[in-house]
């Protein structure tokens, strides 16, 4: 898969809705749950994090649930890449980008939205072909500001930016012209997940389902 394609899909999988639910699950048996309880909210692309053993049962679990697009978060290595790819995964995140990395979401064909911080890391990956790319970790970064900034010289380039995003600030980065959408755990807090307290998550994914862009 070129970057170039990769970048086309992930404009897609942006598209979809304002926000991607960034999620950490030690539980893969509550996968199935979260995801139904976010699509019917209107958050159909889901971003679940290789950040715990459950994480790869948590894809393979959310990509049954109909109208859900299951990526896998937190892509470090080429095995993280092919482990995800088996398990259903159908895009894949990362915090930053490395030569390994995206070599090996090219050769599996998993569309990676590969994370920048600073305007020569855009630049790098803009000319390997990744218009569509993550601004990570956006608030420590300097937030809306700081990507409208960048913004400025690489019109070319969009973000979904994550990192300290949420309901109250997600608008500031909606409304920029180079934001496609905004990735963010808000929806899906953590005792929630654990209770399967499904109509309060599905009530927040309304809420962000709602935001302007």
């Amino acid at each position: 898969m070129t970057p170039e394609h990769a970048s086309e899909l992930n404009a897609k999988v942006c598209g979809l809705a304002p926000v991607i639910p960034v999620l950490v699950l030690d539980d893969a048996s509550l996968a199935e749950g979260l995801a139904t309880a976010l699509v019917a909210g209107g958050l159909p692309a889901l971003e679940v994090t290789l950040r715990t053993p459950a994480a790869l049962d948590a894809i393979r679990e959310m990509a049954k649930v109909e109208g859900g697009v299951v990526g896998a978060g937190t892509l470090l290595t080429a095995e993280d890449v092919e482990k995800a790819k088996e398990a259903g995964a159908t895009f894949g995140v990362s915090p930053g980008a490395t030569k390994r990395l995206l070599d090996a979401c090219e050769a599996n064909d998993l569309p990676l939205l590969p994370g920048a911080a600073t305007a020569t890391e855009v630049m790098k990956l803009y000319e390997r072909g990744y218009t569509v790319q993550k601004f990570f970790p956006a608030e420590a970064n300097g937030g809306a500001p700081a990507l409208k900034a960048i913004g400025a010289p690489l019109p070319q380039v969009r973000f979904c930016p994550t990192g300290g995003v949420t309901l109250s600030n997600a608008p500031d980065y909606l409304r920029l012209d180079n934001t496609l959408c905004v990735g963010g755990s808000w929806v899906a807090p953590k005792d929630k997940v654990a209770a399967a307290d499904w109509p309060a998550i599905t009530a927040l994914a309304t809420e962000a389902a709602a935001l302007s862009r």
